[in-house]
């Protein structure tokens, strides 16, 4: 492996775990600036959405179910509504083509969207859904937006601490065998992260930088696909289904976990740190141990030879690259 692990240490951003999104773009001006967030209809999407907007951008929210999206986001302002399945790569080229008619410029992407430890799923050719959906969607997305972005921009992937269960599975990428809906989850979330560090190393020089980010524990609609039973085993839920007394002691909430997204997405402080995995509005520091709930970020999620691989891989599947 190629060990980017040091450059992953904290800045002293002066934000933390508590942080909401307001807060970190507090007297930060957003005008004539213009913003696409997958999934910005509901979560940490909505409040990603939210606080951009209230901070002068333009924000659109491509949205697998835009009337719904609509009816989320009709009181904030400067938000617009597009149709996007991030598991139909026709439906992605049809959205950015239609983008790149518009002639709008791109400031900033967020790629929020994203399913979770669902059971197994096919889409397209037979790819497993996770890593299709979390994964090759928004590498086939960016791709194809490629010409629209400005001159200096900024990409952020959602990645979690999901990534600690799987590195990314050479020998069997799409669980042809044996799936795992959790190990699946860990492999997406890891591709997550390594995008953002072959972005970033192929953008760079144009003055697109890209960044990961574990938003934290947040209770959102990408927990549908567990049972109240996985809950609790998971200690996230008390057995009256309420969240446990750990859960509420770690968990965030939905505009804390914003925080981070859009710190990643604004901060100055980041200059000259493209590529890094970011936690707790600040560059996470290296996983010394295999606990997740402590936080950072492992070898393999930001490792720039697993990251080529990867988009060489994503090149071929999807049959999409700007690079």
């Amino acid at each position: 492996m190629t060990n980017n692990l040091e450059k992953q240490g904290q800045l002293g951003s002066g934000f933390g775990a508590q942080s909401t999104a307001e807060e970190v773009l507090s007297g930060i001006d957003l005008s004539g600036q213009t913003a696409l967030i997958t999934g910005g209809y509901s979560g940490i999407g909505f409040e990603t959405t939210a606080a951009l907007s209230r901070a002068g951008a333009r924000v659109i929210v491509p949205a697998r179910r835009p009337e719904v999206a609509r009816e989320a986001l009709k009181e904030l302002p400067e938000v617009e509504v597009a149709t996007l399945d991030l598991g139909d790569l026709e439906s992605v080229r049809g959205f950015a083509e239609g983008f790149l008619e518009s002639g709008r410029v791109l400031n900033l992407v967020i790629n929020n969207a994203g399913i979770m430890a669902c059971p197994e799923t096919r889409v397209g050719p037979g790819w497993e859904a996770q890593f299709a959906t979390n994964h090759l969607g928004h590498f086939a997305l960016i791709n194809r937006l490629r010409p629209a972005f400005a001159e200096q921009s900024r990409v952020i992937a959602l990645s979690s601490t999901g990534h600690f269960r799987s590195p990314i599975r050479w020998d069997d990428v799409q669980f042809t065998s044996g799936y795992d809906h959790w190990q699946a989850y860990g492999q997406a979330k890891t591709a997550n992260a390594l995008f953002a560090v072959h972005l970033d190393a192929l953008g760079a020089e144009s003055g697109l930088h890209a960044f990961s980010v574990h938003p934290g524990g947040i209770f959102t609609p990408l927990q549908r696909h567990l049972s109240l039973e996985d809950q609790i085993a998971l200690g996230w839920l008390a057995e009256d289904g309420t969240p446990s007394p750990a859960a509420s002691a770690h968990f965030k909430t939905p505009a804390q976990g914003a925080a981070t997204s859009v710190w990643a997405a604004t901060s100055a402080l980041l200059k000259g740190h493209g590529g890094v995995y970011c936690q707790d509005c600040d560059v996470a520091e290296p996983a010394l141990e295999d606990n997740p709930a402590l936080g950072g970020v492992k070898a393999w999620a930001v490792d720039a030879e697993q990251a080529r691989r990867l988009w060489v891989l994503s090149a071929e599947l999807t049959g999409v690259n700007a690079f």
